[in-house]
């Protein structure tokens, strides 16, 4: 019994104190103090891995599972994985890693959060880099300064691409960097043949050559942007027509950003037009020797602010609009200072974002027309002032549609008594939908008031529609179609001269004649194939037809356009 006694009081005494010497079967020392072995699963050590041989990279000198590590090298943490419903082991290692952190380190927590809340400590502002993009608006229909050639597919600004990142389109520019901008330089040489390009009802046709030298920048800053867009272009026609017309034509813009805030930017941008009036329009005065050009400049600048999701921004712009003088072909000349006017614009707009990509908004805008010489040189006071109101919405839906579209109402009164105020309903859109990774569709409208200078004519309000559709056959081969629509309206006034004062649809041309207002409507259909032989050099070829039909005899006119074309570009 004394022996049993003994053994016993020995037993105990192993379960409770520490032996002298390690025992072979006792638990390691390198094992997790908060998840002891007693507590781990029991595995059979050929049931553990059940795909293919994992490779582990050997651990560093004095490394174990309880954390320390004697080579003091920083290591990198990864970002917990979120849970998923479809793996359950991984849900139940995340809430196991989550509840042991936890229990493990409230006084770290505590102490970022108290790092956080405190007075003084500068958190980094993230810069909202949400910007509707600018896509070319012209509509198809060539208004008044358009470009006189067009060629080859959409073209949009290209975007800002990260060092040494792939193109989607292994044909889109390189581009060239200099310094903290991207410069994507290019030149169109194109040749071809126009049956009317007088734009007359009877007129004979001619060959043709354009050279269209263009350049965009796109900046590269972590913050604020500028970026430009210039295009030029001169057409040649050989026999060449008197008037002549062959003319330049430049349109460029620069447009910057300061993001001052996280919340408050300011937007600056200049541009430059240089063109002639299209051939065939009422404007151009007999018997001169060629187009007179006329150059159309001006800035803006304006501020948005954002509250959450409602943004509210405020823009001013100047504009000056100047004519050369007129050539005659007896040698004499004219000048064209009653048509070179200023205009003054200001404009606000507020917008909400329902939901991510889509802003709808409301602007409002006024401006005044101020011309050099009043009255003109037909006794007619051209001085205006309109207002205007849009509502629409911009669109940015994972990059398959961008742009915007708007619709409104606009109001302009003369100083002239004689003529009546002018209203009209309006829209403008300038949309790239990609429907797939093979087409491109663009929608772009517009509508504008140009001065005129016809007796009895007030302004010219021209409304365009255009519908251009990209597909492409192969990777290097684009099809493309266009399609456009254009009215051009030339507004009259009221005959005061008899006492009625009553407002007609019509032109004055002598105080008690009248005659109805002109109305034009342009038609035009085009098809060209884009032949991609490297991103530096493209093959182009396009065949157009535009036909113009007016309320007003002998002004009705057809034209054919056959266009080859080499664009060199970087």
């Amino acid at each position: 019994m004394a022996a049993c006694v003994a053994l016993s009081s020995v037993d105990a005494w192993a379960q409770t104190a520490a032996p002298p010497f390690p025992d072979p079967l006792a638990p390691t020392l390198q094992s997790d103090p908060r998840n002891p072995p007693r507590f781990q699963k029991f595995t059979r050590p050929g049931l553990v891995q059940l795909g293919p041989p994992a490779h582990f990279s050997p651990p560093a000198s004095g490394a174990g599972v309880t954390g320390f590590d004697s080579t003091n090298a920083r290591r990198k943490i990864k970002p917990k994985a979120r849970a998923s419903t479809g793996n359950a082991r991984a849900a139940t290692s995340d809430a196991s890693t989550a509840a042991s952190d936890v229990n493990a380190a409230p006084a770290d927590t505590a102490a970022a959060n108290a790092r956080a809340s405190a007075p003084g400590v500068a958190t980094p502002l993230t810069v909202s880099r949400y910007q509707t993009p600018p896509p070319d608006t012209a509509a198809l229909a060539r208004p008044t300064g358009a470009p006189p050639v067009e060629l080859g597919p959409i073209r949009k600004l290209p975007p800002k691409r990260k060092a040494h990142s792939e193109p989607d389109d292994p044909y889109a520019p390189l581009g060239v960097h200099a310094g903290a901008f991207t410069l994507f330089p290019a030149i169109e040489l194109i040749g071809g043949y126009d049956t009317n390009p007088a734009r007359s009802p009877s007129g004979p046709g001619a060959a043709l050559y354009t050279v269209a030298p263009e350049l965009q920048a796109q900046s590269n800053w972590a913050r604020h942007e500028l970026k430009a867009d210039l295009r030029g272009s001169y057409i040649g026609y050989s026999p060449d027509q008197t008037p002549t017309l062959s003319r330049p034509n430049f349109n460029g813009k620069i447009d910057g950003r300061i993001d001052v805030t996280r919340d408050t930017r300011i937007d600056l941008g200049t541009r430059l037009l240089v063109a002639t009036d299209n051939p065939g329009s009422p404007n151009i005065q007999a018997g001169i020797v060629k187009l007179p050009v006329f150059a159309t400049f001006g800035g803006s600048a304006g501020v948005t602010h954002q509250f959450n999701r409602f943004e509210l921004g405020a823009k001013a712009d100047i504009e000056r609009t100047a004519y050369q003088d007129s050539t005659f072909t007896d040698g004499s000349t004219a000048s064209n200072a009653d048509r070179n006017y200023k205009q003054y614009t200001g404009a606000l707009r507020g917008a909400y974002e329902t939901m991510p990509g889509v802003k709808p908004f409301v602007e409002v805008s006024t401006d005044s027309r101020v011309h050099d010489l009043s009255p003109d040189v037909n006794g007619f006071a051209r001085d205006s002032r309109g207002v205007t109101g849009k509502v629409g919405t911009t669109f940015n839906l994972a990059h398959r549609l961008t742009g915007e579209v708007a619709v409104g109402y606009t109001q302009r009164k003369y100083d002239d008594p004689r003529f009546d105020n002018l209203n009209a309903p309006i829209g403008n859109a300038s949309l790239i939908w990609t429907p797939s990774a093979l087409t491109t569709v663009k929608l772009s409208a517009s509508s504008t008031i140009a001065e005129s200078t016809v007796p009895g004519v007030s302004a010219t309000l021209s409304r365009d529609l255009g519908l251009q559709i990209d597909h492409s056959l192969r990777r290097w081969l684009i099809a493309s179609a266009k399609f456009g629509f254009g009215v051009d309206s030339y507004k009259g006034g009221t005959d005061t001269s008899t006492g009625s004062g009553e407002i007609c649809d019509c032109v004055i041309t002598t105080p008690g004649e009248t005659t109805p207002d002109r109305q034009d409507l342009r038609y035009v259909v085009g098809f060209g194939l884009t032949y991609k032989l490297s991103p530096d050099l493209h093959l182009k070829g396009e065949v157009r037809h535009d036909w113009l039909r007016s309320n007003v005899p002998g002004n009705d006119y057809n034209s054919t356009m056959f266009l080859l074309g080499l664009r060199l570009q970087r």
